[in-house]
């Protein structure tokens, strides 16, 4: 074998094993698991541009590095997460917190403070806030945040909502 043969079989190798072995402290969800991301298109104008990716509770700093404190208090068990696009418009994240009672989820939506956000029907409690739609359905808190704002936000953020409360209650 030459040189450059082992160099490349070298290079392989380092590539399989970061791809296998990458994200230490995240899972990638499987493909054939059913969960309450919505698959691109299933909602009008939203395309799926990630893969979930979770964090079990003594992870959650690594993704909510400052607020994982208050998650844990409440009985945060993980935390599952996607990126969305709307039309080329703006981009989302999608995120689902599992917690261990519906109680834990109602205690961190009714801790944060709604300053002149909109109550909208969905889940057991949500508001919506400019590029924002936080809602708790049982023992789930769900939280979507657009990373730009256009006319159409706040319908299309409440469309992607409703189609995962619907899918949570599967």
């Amino acid at each position: 074998m030459t040189r450059t043969g082992a160099a490349f079989r070298g290079v392989l190798l380092i590539a399989f094993c970061t791809v296998v072995f990458g994200d230490a402290g995240c899972n990638r969800e499987p493909q054939t698991k059913v969960t309450a991301f919505p698959a691109s298109d299933e909602v009008a104008g939203w395309m799926k541009t990630s893969d979930a990716r979770t964090f079990e509770a003594a992870d959650l700093w690594k993704y909510i590095d400052g607020e994982a404190e208050r998650y844990l208090k409440a009985g945060v068990r993980r935390v599952s997460t996607a990126d969305y696009n709307f039309e080329n418009k703006f981009e989302a994240v999608v995120d689902i917190y599992t917690m261990a009672s519906a109680d834990g989820a109602k205690n961190v939506f009714e801790s944060e403070r709604a300053g002149d956000a909109q109550f909208v029907q969905v889940g057991d409690g949500a508001r919506l806030h400019g590029q924002s739609l936080v809602f708790h359905k049982g023992s789930y808190l769900v939280r979507i945040v657009a990373y730009q704002e256009s006319g159409r936000t706040q319908h299309a953020l409440l469309q992607l909502g409703q189609v995962i409360e619907q899918r949570l209650a599967r």
